[in-house]
């Protein structure tokens, strides 16, 4: 046995099922070790950094590590983008990175890179072998690693000698840690807050925006008053009917800040105290009151739903229903507004769909619209990266069982990674991807403004995605997924129902 072949049987034996990849020629013996070994399904993409993104949206929704296979240092830095929003999702990966082999790299080849160092910004974990022997216990560590508490990613480096070369061991399974649990001193302190204190924010993010975690928080909120948010950003919110209508701590400075000024005391429920995106001549970086004091409930690789349960008998909170959130809505008409198309999303999305939210300037609006829709799961982008949107939505559907994926999707970051069209098309996924076709990289007009300038003509110009048009429609078809332009709601529920009722992917470059 070679090391390639103990690395593919030691990740099945440790339940990886899945392999994104895009390999090279560093990879092939593992390639040879997937085709003579059966139970992982492959699935390629056409650019590292949709491997990446795929990963992310496959653990977000089955909460188990795929591993990706990507080619030597520069095929890993292509997929980095992707794996800081991973890491920011606190989603666990292992990727398995080919490398020259241990001999060659004294010679410096093109393709010879820091491959570890590449990994480590981005990696909690990383392990270059040196010896086929050790490649099967370094894929359990690595597994292990990628599974602990809250998700981790987790980077193997493989020298190439080290997967041709026989002598290959398969390692067993490596027992993950158990989720930690919250500070008892922590909960005490909590419901101390909760008791005594007034103008109290409980701030859920992480596994806190899971369906049984948002029962315990609505307990201890109307036990006390206190109220409820969830952070800006977050790899995965349980919504829409029988879930709580959270609010989102705003993206803008400004809208955070007076959003968030009444605040005397923040309770931190997997989440952290609310930063801004970037800084701003004159602005805070905080978009909490300096005043405001902070109390940590669980970290994010604490059990919150176990925390806010102990928090809830600590205040004797009576179990109380699930607010409601109101009848669901109709389909909006005419032309297109954000709030018009997150209300025909709404009344026409199937039961338990997956929305993968990139709509970045655009979406802003978008959770109040959809709070009463049938229940869903939604995805956001969490480290700023843009171009996961098509990737995660990809992903989601790997690991989504059936369920209909709905990508809403800003233009210019869709660029970034249209490749995924052409995996979903080829593993015929049920995704319809909305395309936000304004022609431009509206958020930057509006973050121009925020540092204080004007844009004039150049400026203008590097903004703007209107000269030549992309077309969408040709593009996707062209990768194999049916397409068409919709210019108001009307057509765009049209083609949303149509594509909800069929297998199989589908774009709508929606005109905004």
């Amino acid at each position: 046995m070679n090391g390639a072949e103990s690395l593919v049987h030691t990740l099945l034996g440790c339940g990886v099922e899945v392999c994104f990849a895009n390999p090279g020629t560093s990879e092939m013996h593992f390639v040879a070790a997937l085709d003579r070994i059966p139970g992982m399904k492959c699935v390629l993409g056409l650019q590292e950094n949709v491997v990446t993104g795929m990963a992310d949206g496959y653990w977000r929704m089955m909460e188990k590590p795929a591993a990706t296979l990507l080619h030597c240092g520069p095929g890993l830095a292509n997929g980095l983008a992707n794996l800081h929003n991973a890491r920011r999702a606190r989603s666990g990966i292992v990727n398995c990175v080919g490398d020259q082999a241990t001999y060659h790299r004294i010679f410096d080849a093109p393709l010879t890179a820091d491959t570890e160092g590449l990994a480590r910004t981005v990696s909690q974990w990383v392990r270059t072998s040196t010896k086929a022997k050790d490649v099967g216990a370094d894929a359990a560590a690595a597994v292990q690693a990628a599974m602990t508490s809250p998700g981790q990613v987790a980077t193997m480096v493989l020298p190439s000698d080290t997967c041709w070369d026989e002598g290959g061991v398969v390692a067993a399974p490596l027992p993950v840690p158990a989720v930690p649990q919250a500070d008892p001193h922590a909960i005490r302190n909590v419901a101390r807050i909760l008791r005594e204190k007034k103008n109290v924010l409980i701030l859920l993010g992480g596994k806190a925006l899971r369906e049984g975690a948002q029962a315990y928080a609505w307990r201890a909120s109307q036990a006390t008053g206190a109220k409820l948010m969830a952070e800006g950003s977050n790899g995965r919110t349980q919504r829409g009917q029988g879930r709580l209508p959270l609010e989102r701590v705003p993206y803008p400075a400004d809208v955070a800040i007076n959003a968030l000024k009444w605040v005397e005391h923040l309770v931190l429920v997997n989440a952290k105290a609310p930063v801004g995106f970037f800084a701003y001549p004159g602005k805070p970086s905080k978009h909490y009151p300096e005043s405001a004091q902070v109390h940590v409930l669980t970290r994010y690789e604490h059990d919150a739903e176990a925390a806010l349960r102990a928090l809830c008998e600590e205040l004797n909170a009576p179990a109380v229903p699930m607010p409601d959130v109101g009848v669901r809505p109709e389909r909006a008409r005419g032309a297109p507004s954000p709030e018009g198309l997150a209300q025909t999303v709404a009344a026409l999305m199937p039961e338990n769909a997956i929305i993968a939210d990139e709509s970045v300037s655009y979406g802003r609006g978008f959770f109040p619209q959809t709070v009463a829709a049938p229940k869903h799961d939604w995805l956001q982008i969490t480290g700023g990266a843009i171009g996961c949107g098509l990737p995660l939505a990809t992903g989601a559907a790997v690991g989504g069982g059936g369920r209909r994926v709905i990508n809403l999707q800003a233009d210019g970051s869709a660029m970034y990674t249209v490749q995924a069209l052409w995996t979903q098309a080829r593993e015929k996924l049920p995704v319809t991807t909305v395309i936000l076709s304004n022609r431009k990289y509206q958020i930057l007009l509006g973050e121009y403004q925020n540092v204080g300038a004007n844009p004039g003509r150049t400026a203008m110009d590097m903004l703007d995605l209107g000269n030549p048009d992309i077309g969408w429609v040709k593009m996707a078809e062209g990768m194999g997924v049916e397409a068409a332009q919709a210019s108001t709601l009307d057509q765009v529920g049209d083609l949303m129902a149509q594509s909800f009722s069929r297998p199989g992917p589908f774009l709508i470059e929606l005109l905004v």
